[in-house]
């Protein structure tokens, strides 16, 4: 029996029983299954993005001690840190970080460059390998589920994620609490409860990556326009930590 095969918990048609539910309900009743379910070996993954604040702290009122994850792949905005750091003093959670290989970084940055994003999809997508994807995947070795703040309304292939999917290729469990919400639903909950947030959102940025991939959008532009914003194809701005891919056996 391989591990992926232990960590399965449900079927697919209780899946399906559970995701029916969870739709007519709030993300609040999905975490709160989650601390139930999985407890300390559930994380939410964030990237402190307005989606991810305010889930922490839905998922901080159900459990104090629940745990946050983020990947600093070292080319962060500083707003980014200084949003860390006034995470931990309201939360009093640690911020489970996760680097890049340093050799794998600087083996990369001898043969391409320290901006080499800019020069060919390839050589983005090999960056975010590095810096998120291989920190992320080592991370995620060791939990049964993680959370996200996936939402479908962000396009792309999101538009077909379930709140509860069985991750395939992390053999765990992917819990997207606002599959359903939208970024309004979002930012009404951040202020009604004075939620901590990146000040980047209020300069245009609804989207946040590395700070040399990310800038702020222009109104009507979609809301991932400023991600990778040199790229022509929207479909294919994904850095590779969601795969949707899921296997709702």
């Amino acid at each position: 029996m391989t591990m992926s095969e232990i960590k399965q918990r449900f079927s697919a048609d209780e899946l399906a029983e559970l995701n029916s539910g969870f739709e007519s309900g709030g993300p609040e009743d999905v975490l709160r299954w989650v601390d139930d379910t999985f407890g300390d070996q559930a994380v939410l993954t964030s990237s402190f993005g307005l989606e991810d604040v305010a889930l922490y702290d839905m998922y901080w009122r159900i459990n104090e001690k629940a745990r946050v994850m983020t990947l600093d792949t070292l080319r962060l905005p500083t707003e980014t840190y200084t949003l860390f750091d006034q995470f931990q003093l309201r939360y009093r959670v640690e911020i489970e970080t996760q680097y890049p290989d340093l050799d794998a970084v600087r083996a990369m940055i001898k043969e391409k460059g320290f901006n080499l994003f800019y020069k060919g999809i390839e050589n983005r997508k090999q960056c975010c390998g590095v810096r998120k994807v291989d920190p992320l995947n080592k991370a995620l070795a060791g939990v049964d589920a993680w959370i996200t703040g996936l939402r479908r309304d962000q396009g792309m292939d999101r538009g077909s994620i379930e709140i509860v999917e069985w991750d395939e290729p992390h053999g765990n469990y992917k819990i997207n609490p606002l599959a359903n919400w939208t970024f309004e639903q979002v930012r009404e909950y951040v202020d009604a409860n004075g939620v901590p947030y990146n000040e980047l959102h209020d300069r245009g940025y609804p989207s946040l990556g590395c700070a040399p991939c990310t800038r702020a959008i222009e109104p009507g532009e979609d809301i991932r326009a400023g991600r990778w914003w040199w790229e022509s194809d929207p479909d294919a701005k994904e850095c590779g930590l969601h795969i949707v891919e899921a296997a709702t056996r």
